[in-house]
């Protein structure tokens, strides 16, 4: 049964830069157990600041931080206790490879842990089959394609078990095959029980893979159904956010008593395709 508790959440959170201006200000956002969420902002909203005060990189200015519904504290004991709960993967693969080997990087924070031997190559196995990167174990990261740098950060992360996986826009720099990969891999994620919270401000890709949304605008922070909120034409345009492609699509095929406004709509051109059968050219974003 999942808990009503919150995983992690900010609850009146504020955050500024020395000698700067408030990034966020009073930001409530609640992380619950099973969900996959995606953070959308235009660039310089605060996405990545929010990021950092989730998974304890920062330290909130006002407001708090709670984990499993207490309050975290910025020690030694306590952040090792977050760290073993969430972990964050930042948007270049280059910031948090460091290590020789990929099966070493891997290997870094379950050996922070103190953990066992046998119990950090256990680990380091999962999460190099989990990213489907078992054939790179011992490749220098140097030697790494962009994409392979991407799915080795993020197994460092799986490696530690959380139970939310914080990931900085994970598809930029991907091409089309490398998105595909990696949505395949957070999917095999969930279904083994790991929460994930994804920046992006690539809505067609957050209407398609997440349950929640969460909108940074100058107005604040704002969270629900993702279907919901990339529908809602006033909170995009003070977002600065664009419309989903699945959107507009649907409103056209409802305007025209094409979709019932029960009815399930699509999300992708190939849920479109499924829909209207392959005869008819589906339109696609450029």
């Amino acid at each position: 049964m999942t808990s009503s508790i919150p995983v992690v959440e900010l609850v009146e959170a504020g955050f500024a830069y020395e000698d700067g201006p408030a990034v966020l200000s009073g930001v409530d956002f609640a992380v619950a157990e099973g969900r996959a969420i995606a953070l959308l902002g235009r660039n310089g909203s605060g996405k990545t600041t929010l990021l950092g005060l989730l998974s304890g990189g920062l330290r909130c200015g006002g407001g708090a931080l709670l984990l499993d519904g207490t309050r975290v504290t910025y020690d030694r004991k306590g952040l090792t206790r977050l760290r073993s709960t969430v972990q964050l993967v930042v948007q270049d693969p280059d910031d948090q490879l460091f290590a020789a080997s990929v099966a070493q990087d891997v290997s870094f924070g379950p050996m922070n842990l103190g953990l066992p031997e046998e119990e950090v190559r256990l680990r380091v196995r999962e999460a190099l089959e989990a990213l489907d990167i078992v054939a790179l174990e011992d490749r220098p990261t140097h030697l790494l394609s962009y994409g392979q740098r991407k799915r080795a950060a993020i197994a460092g992360a799986v490696a530690m078990r959380p139970r939310v996986l914080i990931m900085d826009e994970p598809t930029a720099g991907l091409d089309p095959h490398g998105q595909e990969r990696l949505l395949e891999t957070l999917h095999r994620l969930r279904e083994a029980g790991t929460t994930v919270v994804m920046a992006t401000h690539d809505v067609d890709l957050a209407l398609r893979w997440a349950d929640e949304a969460a909108v940074l605008s100058p107005a604040g922070l704002r969270t629900g159904p993702v279907a919901e909120l990339l529908s809602d034409d006033a909170l995009l345009d003070a977002a600065r956010l664009r419309r989903p492609w699945a959107t507009a699509v649907t409103r056209l095929l409802r305007s025209h008593s094409l979709l019932g406004v029960d009815a399930e709509a699509p999300r992708t051109p190939e849920d479109l395709e499924a829909w209207v059968g392959p005869e008819v050219p589906v339109p696609r974003r450029s």
